[in-house]
């Protein structure tokens, strides 16, 4: 047996070699020929899977460690009976604690009440659902756009598209890349939508093709969208650099890249291709990620609840010294996002709340800060 493996996916080296052959190359570098006798192949995004890379190969299941599976022809899957599978929701938590960054950035840096700001939320998946919840604890009056899910759901929460563009103080995007189809959402938002759009404030974690890049730069510079967060990009890694320029928070696909995360993904693989092939390890687990070093300290004295989550998010992730990274380093997106130190999660770093109160502990707590002194 023979496994290709994506060298940049972390805490899988060793894992598949009791029980096959297995190569490790720069998931870029992943040619036809390294394929003609493999049976599997785990990638990331990087890999793009169509039938100039599978043609001829022997492969029988693609495992990608990424929620997003727009890298990979299902169509030519299905037609060459290759299985594939993704790891739905493994980063859904890292988006989700990115999104709440920016928002407390954007809150501090425009003196926004976010309890008296209107979010819609485009796409209610993983990532959605954890931005909603996330969004509710804040106060933040919530509207949800999911077409497929409002097809499919007797659920009356859900609003149309123009809805949400029309009466949203910020939208937020976390759909799939389709293409084609029902529920396409390739330059989903273009000169149209942008044209229609109340929001000042733009958010895009979901896939660069999903917006069409000169709409979005129109609307910054004739102000419609005022203050930008854009974590992915058409074309990456080579991207607009004039849209580089105008964007508020700018970062190199990064906004899922938590260690937890990862972890997970790499995870979800390892397990579909156990199960695929019967190989017996089908619930490993990583076990004892490493222990964050770094104590915490907030002093929540006389502070309102959003200001303590300001202090406390910051010290966890820093979103501006990433944004700073890429504007300063526009040609470098793929080194800053293949050599991306990965950050910890809320609930893996220690933080001692002094002079805490109720409330304040409340909220650190709904929102998986993992607080020393409870």
């Amino acid at each position: 047996m023979k496994i290709v493996v994506d060298s940049k996916i972390p805490f899988i080296s060793g894992i598949f070699e009791p029980f096959a052959d297995v190569i490790y190359k720069d998931g870029s570098e992943i040619s036809r020929a390294d394929l003609h006798d493999a049976d599997a192949l785990v990638i990331r995004t990087r890999t793009v899977c169509n039938a100039q890379l599978l043609e001829g190969s022997n492969l029988k299941l693609i495992a990608s460690t990424t929620i997003g599976f727009d890298h990979i022809d299902t169509d030519f899957c299905r037609r060459n009976n290759i299985a594939w599978t993704n790891a739905d929701g493994c980063n859904s938590l890292a988006v989700a604690q990115y999104v709440l960054a920016a928002l407390l950035h954007i809150s501090h840096e425009r003196s926004m009440n976010l309890s008296k700001i209107k979010i819609g939320i485009i796409g209610v998946g993983n990532v959605g659902k954890k931005v909603e919840n996330i969004c509710r604890l804040l106060g933040m009056n919530v509207l949800l756009c999911d077409a497929p899910r409002k097809k499919n759901e007797e659920n009356a929460s859900f609003v149309n598209i123009d809805e949400i563009v029309r009466n949203a103080d910020i939208v937020t995007l976390h759909v799939p890349l389709n293409r084609t189809g029902e529920y396409g959402t390739y330059h989903l938002f273009d000169t149209k939508m942008f044209e229609m759009m109340k929001a000042k404030v733009f958010i895009n974690t979901s896939r660069g093709e999903v917006v069409e890049t000169n709409a979005l730069k129109a609307a910054i510079i004739n102000k419609t969208v005022d203050f930008a967060v854009i974590d992915v990009w058409e074309n990456e890694p080579k991207i607009d650099k004039n849209l580089l320029s105008l964007v508020d928070i700018a970062t190199p696909h990064i906004a899922g890249y938590s260690l937890e995360g990862k972890a997970a993904g790499t995870m979800m693989a390892v397990h579909a291709v156990s199960k695929f092939f019967n190989l017996g390890f089908d619930s490993l687990q990583i076990e004892n990620l490493p222990e964050v070093e770094k104590k915490i300290t907030v002093d929540c004295a006389g502070k309102s609840v959003l200001s303590v989550l300001q202090d406390a998010v910051k010290s966890v992730y820093s979103i501006l010294a990433d944004s700073d990274l890429l504007k300063q380093n526009a040609d470098d997106f793929e080194k800053l996002r293949s050599g991306y130190r990965l950050r910890r999660e809320f609930a893996s770093c220690k933080i001692f709340a002094k002079n805490v109160n109720s409330e304040q502990k409340k909220i650190l707590n709904l929102l998986d800060f993992n607080l020393i002194n409870k």
